[in-house]
């Protein structure tokens, strides 16, 4: 009897200390759930993922706002098993269903082993240690919490679409609401339809622009930019903010009691970011000036503006599925990437195929970043006997970004599908050795990186760290060549392919970024056959000449070329799945749709010293350039739309490098390969050149051509070449003959000399020289870094 009433008196302490546990864990409940969401905003932009989403609401709601003490500590007076199950349920909130399920485990063997009871006494102390650990870490992070970001609704990007936007005014079309959008770019004229800026018609404190979010939406800032434009000077300096869910109804964004004004621009080009102090759930948002540049009877009420926003679910929508798609089928690192994160990637790609990668180094930027090169092919390391060289650069420009992670993206997609079997990929990465360069001018992105995708504004970042525009930093041989064509009455004397580089463009003095230096002699080093030049802030590619014959502002100016470099422009705009729909708005002052979204590059606007130009007149190599997106710098979260847009343009063109004639340049009788043997195509002014063992590749449309090889010593010799539509180029190989001793004794009997290649000696010794000047400029800004780290 005595035992019995022994256990009946335990059993009830034991059902007492569970009530009170339960209740103050409910108590607890709405602290810990305040903390871990807070622990779960993210910067908008940092290159992680976007906020989570949250339910909709009829009437505005404001939330996140910055939490009191109150809200961070728990009270004194809790019992330390109070303590124990507010740590447990706050470990089961992050750590979730398995740590759930050790717990439950955890408490049927306490129910079931009686020992265990005498040990709880040494479990509680120790847990309060824990919590108490944890205490401070909590007030750490509650203490510097600021409103969670949400991602751009996307003004910049054209997501938001002109019917979304409203205003209360404006002068004129060209300054509607629908082109109030961040970093748009005017036109040359004012009163075009393509101005920089949505401008109010009348000034004073009653314009607005209005934007429709069409949905629910959790705004959690702005922000603003002035009026883009060479003649007119228009920023504004103030503004309110409202919201309505209705556009009958508006509720100003409030500072305390007070309504909130925000701080605007001082100049119009910097933009200027305003977080709300509580983020509010609308449909609609207004952006109210208060106060603006004004010079006497100048200065209007023009702004350029992207909100920041995070769409909640629609409980009305039956139809979620049709919905744009904002993710890829493809598991890939869909983030931006800062250089040691670049690299690390890399890195992974080779570890995961290191049979058909390889990384490589072509040189160092101005700060000693290495211009890192992802190789893929079958062989790595070896260039193979009849296989073309294909490269992608992206990151000239250092702020538009898209580029560097497309090709980090292609990198991991090729990798994945090698692996996987896909009969393309396996085709391509075994007939073409594919070089990625995605950084450029490292220096100029990690500059833009820092201030994030939507602060970087339209030029921060974009040129080296010697402010120098490496699209426009190549030597001019354009004008070398049409300097040569003016002065020579022979046209059989002049040379179409090859050109030298000048001499002033070698020395050390000479205003060349060590990026360029680094990427001649990577075009020396490999002999490129196709490649493409990713850029951003437009929606074309463009083909050479970039730069006009007679410096005019544009002009179209073809190549010998033309028509196949607008095969190859075509490829990649046609199916490029943004350039090809025939309903896209264009991006800022030019309509490239009535292009077809292509273009002659100095039919656009004049650009000595491009790459471009550069390439196709100092080597084999045909390049494009690709003006990937509107937005120089996507957020993050369109990443992998961005990737569906490019992923088949991508590979189509890399396809490219199959098409036309190729083949193996020999020496008839020693069959040994002649290097830098001169293939000419009749009616195609434009000559290409052997690689050192002797193999070629003419890139052409489909057709019927004469093709003649030529090479020093030897007798010329011709060919009836056939290319098709297919996938393979046609083979056309040569077998030259030397020149008859007799005729040689003939020559110098006659005091004569032998026929010498000297455009081609001329160039091997201009970039000898260039080399040794880069090596000498390397070796100076070495020892000036030491002798500053020694200091």
């Amino acid at each position: 009897m005595a035992g019995f009433l022994h256990f009946t008196l335990l059993l009830f302490l034991n059902c007492v200390s569970f009530v009170l546990v339960s209740s103050v864990l409910a108590i607890n409940t709405t602290t810990v759930r305040t903390t871990v969401v807070s622990d779960a905003a993210e910067s908008l932009f940092s290159a992680g993922r976007s906020d989570a989403t949250e339910v909709p609401t009829t009437g505005f709601t404001t939330s996140y706002s910055k939490p009191t003490a109150k809200t961070t500590t728990t009270t004194e007076d809790t019992t330390k098993a109070a303590e124990r199950a507010g740590s447990r349920r706050e470990a089961e909130e992050e750590e979730g269903p398995p740590e759930l399920a050790r717990r439950s485990t955890r408490s049927i063997k306490v129910a079931k082993k009686p020992k265990t009871v005498l040990k709880k006494p040494k479990v509680i102390a120790k847990k309060p240690k824990v919590a108490k650990k944890q205490k401070p870490q909590v007030k750490k992070k509650l203490a510097t919490e600021t409103v969670p970001q949400c991602p751009p609704l996307g003004l910049e990007s054209l997501k938001v679409k002109d019917n979304q936007l409203r205003a209360s005014s404006f002068k004129r079309r060209g300054l509607g609401p629908h082109r109030g959008r961040l970093n748009i770019q005017s036109g040359t004229q004012d009163g075009d339809i393509y101005d920089g800026a949505w401008c109010a018609q009348y000034k004073d404190k009653n314009q607005w622009l209005e934007v429709d979010a069409r949905r629910l939406t959790r705004f959690t800032g702005v922000i603003l930019q002035g009026r883009n434009s060479i003649w007119s000077w228009d920023v504004v300096h103030s503004y309110k903010v409202q919201f309505s869910n209705d556009t009958l109804v508006w509720k100003p964004c409030m500072n305390g009691t007070q309504e909130a004004v925000f701080e605007g621009n001082q100049d119009a080009e910097t933009p200027v970011l305003a977080l709300f102090n509580t983020s509010t759930v609308a449909r609609y948002i207004r952006i109210n000036p208060q106060t603006w540049y004004q010079n006497g009877t100048q200065g209007d009420i023009c702004l350029r503006a992207e909100v920041l926003g995070c769409a909640l679910p629609d409980p009305n929508n039956i139809y979620a599925w049709q919905m744009e798609p904002t993710e890829s089928r493809d598991k890939l690192d869909f983030r931006h990437h800062n250089y040691k994160e670049m690299r690390k990637l890399m890195k992974s790609v080779n570890d995961a195929c290191p049979d058909i990668t390889r990384i490589y180094s072509i040189g160092k930027s101005y700060t000693g970043l290495k211009l890192y090169v992802m190789e893929i092919s079958d062989n790595p390391g070896k260039h193979e006997l009849g296989e073309p060289e294909f490269r992608y650069v992206a990151g000239m420009h250092g702020n538009e970004v898209l580029g560097r992670e497309l090709l980090l993206n292609l990198m991991q997609y090729m990798c994945q599908e090698y692996k996987r079997g896909d009969q393309r990929i396996v085709r391509l990465v075994k007939d073409t050795r594919i070089h990625l360069l995605p950084s450029m001018n490292p220096d100029g992105y990690e500059t833009a990186f820092k201030k994030g995708s939507e602060l970087a504004g339209w030029a921060l970042g974009r040129y080296s760290y010697e402010g120098i525009d490496m699209n426009h930093n190549f030597a001019d041989l354009n004008s070398v060549m049409w300097t040569a064509i003016e002065l020579e009455t022979d046209r059989s004397k002049l040379i179409n392919h090859y050109f030298p580089i000048p001499e002033q463009y070698t020395s050390e003095e000479a205003f060349v970024a060590s990026e360029t230096r680094a990427v001649i002699s990577w075009m020396q080093n490999i002999p490129f056959v196709l490649s493409a030049n990713l850029h951003g802030g437009e929606l074309v590619v463009t083909y050479p000449y970039d730069m006009t014959r007679d410096w005019a502002p544009r002009e179209h100016t073809p190549t010998a070329d033309e028509s196949f470099f607008r095969w190859l422009a075509t490829a990649y705009a046609s199916t490029n799945q943004v350039m090809s729909n025939p309903d896209r708005r264009p991006c800022h002052n030019k309509d490239f749709l009535r292009y077809n979204n292509i273009i002659n590059g100095a039919d656009w606007h004049n650009v000595p010293g491009s790459m471009n130009d550069f390439s196709y007149l100092h080597t084999n190599c045909f390049e494009v350039t690709v003006e990937l997106s509107c937005d120089k710098f996507p957020h993050a979260s369109e990443l992998p739309i961005e990737w569906e847009n490019n992923r088949e343009s991508l590979l189509v063109y890399m396809e490219q490098v199959h098409r036309g004639v190729k083949g193996v340049v020999r020496d008839k009788d020693t069959e040994a390969g002649i290097a830098y043997a001169i293939i000419k195509v009749d009616d195609i002014d434009h000559h290409i050149r052997s690689a050192a063992d002797g193999d070629y590749w003419r890139l052409l449309n489909p057709g019927e051509y004469r093709v003649t090889a030529t090479a020093e010593g030897y007798l010329p010799s011709s060919r009836i070449c056939q290319v098709m539509y297919d996938y393979y180029p046609t083979i056309c190989d040569f077998n030259l003959t030397k020149m008859p001793k007799q005729r040689l004794k003939d020559i110098l009997a006659k005091g004569g000399k032998l026929p010498k290649d000297l455009q081609l000696r001329l160039r091997q010794l201009r970039m000898r020289k260039l080399r040794v000047t880069t090596k000498a400029i390397n070796q100076r800004r070495a020892a000036a870094a030491k002798r500053a780290k020694t200091v």
